[in-house]
């Protein structure tokens, strides 16, 4: 025999209050009072009481669930942002369903996976162009919809950093180093966020009358940093290297560490995104950071403003380049600049400590 589940009105007896005042303190009424508020929800944790969503949906009500169609979250940066999206959503009093993309579906099959749930808004954090994102968009409906990596020119609502700012600090700070032999290691061609990224990087190669010295790609994945990196060893190597995220560079680095390359005696590399392992990489990672728990905090706020009706007013979300220890100087005549400094460097702490 199965235990009768917790109702409602089990809910408002222990409360001391009406079944109606209950279902404003679920809906997040304004007018129920904060001393009422916490009398309801102390009886609902003291019953284990849990909100019967699938009923919401067939009443056809609000459910306060938010849908986020997402990357592989195998990766840092799409796991950190589904986090952040998912602390704020919580904080602001909603519930997050996640459908992640696989490698051989389409956007509209993982969005249909949100739908199919009844979500009331949604947010797209996945790799499209104009065409795609248009696309969803129509699949959706009159249901809020904020997309977190397309195509900057597309007709949709979008939260996003721009690639272009990015771009041009990183080449910026490697060409006053005085690097010239500058390669770019991509994301896939197929996505969105990774050819407005190279576009950008050739743009501001192109203001200092630079072109890349070599072209590689991978899939976002530490792995395909790695072996990419292997198409250039042991003698094909450019001076710098601008990685198009983190978990790649960490592949590309170990490579290097592998065939005895000093980074950054040897060879300089920016990652992107300046995601939390960044500075425990070994040298820890320069790198453009974009604040992936900013970005999941405004997504919320405006995805939320929208479904309330609310005028909406984009914020401009800029990047920042971190410096850490894997950019230095190119190497002089075959002198690694930066080793002989860092010998100074223990030469000066060790007769400091001597007596």
């Amino acid at each position: 025999m199965t235990a009768r589940s917790v109702t409602l009105d089990d809910v408002a007896e222990l409360a001391g209050v009406s079944y109606q005042t209950v279902s404003r303190v679920l809906n997040h009424s304004v007018q129920v009072s904060p001393r009422t508020r916490a009398k309801v929800e102390a009886a609902m944790q003291q019953l284990n009481y849990v909100p019967n969503r699938v009923a919401q949906q067939l009443a056809g009500k609000a459910t306060r669930t938010l849908g986020l169609a997402t990357s592989d979250l195998a990766l840092m940066a799409p796991a950190q942002i589904a986090s952040a999206i998912h602390e704020r959503a919580a904080a602001q009093g909603y519930h997050l369903v996640i459908a992640m993309a696989n490698a051989t579906g389409n956007a509209q099959d993982t969005v249909n996976e949100l739908l199919a749930q009844r979500v009331d808004a949604l947010l797209i954090n996945l790799p499209l162009d104009a065409e795609q994102a248009a696309q969803v968009q129509q699949q959706c409906g009159s249901k809020p919809v904020l997309f977190l990596d397309v195509e900057q020119h597309a007709a949709v609502a979008q939260c996003q950093y721009q690639s272009e700012s990015g771009a041009q600090q990183a080449v910026e700070h490697l060409v006053a180093l005085g690097h010239r032999q500058i390669g770019v290691l991509n994301g896939p061609e197929s996505s969105a966020s990774a050819r407005a990224r190279f576009a950008a990087w050739q743009q501001a190669l192109a203001s200092h009358q630079l072109q890349p010295v070599c072209v590689l790609h991978g899939d976002w994945s530490a792995a395909s940093g790695y072996q990419a990196l292997l198409q250039l060893l042991p003698d094909r190597l450019p001076q710098a290297l601008l990685v198009a995220n983190d978990q790649m560079a960490l592949g590309a680095m170990r490579a290097l560490h592998q065939h005895g390359v000093k980074i950054p005696g040897e060879m300089s590399i920016i990652g992107y995104d300046d995601t939390a392992e960044s500075a425990w990489y070994q040298p820890p990672l320069t790198t453009v950071r974009q604040d992936l728990q900013q970005l999941g905090a405004v997504s919320v706020d405006r995805l939320l403003a929208e479904l309330a009706g609310e005028a909406v007013q984009p914020m401009p979300l800029k990047t920042e380049l971190v410096l850490r220890e894997t950019t230095a100087e190119p190497m002089q005549n075959g002198v690694d600049v930066t080793e002989i400094a860092q010998q100074l460097q223990a030469l000066a702490r060790a007769l400091k400590k001597s007596p």
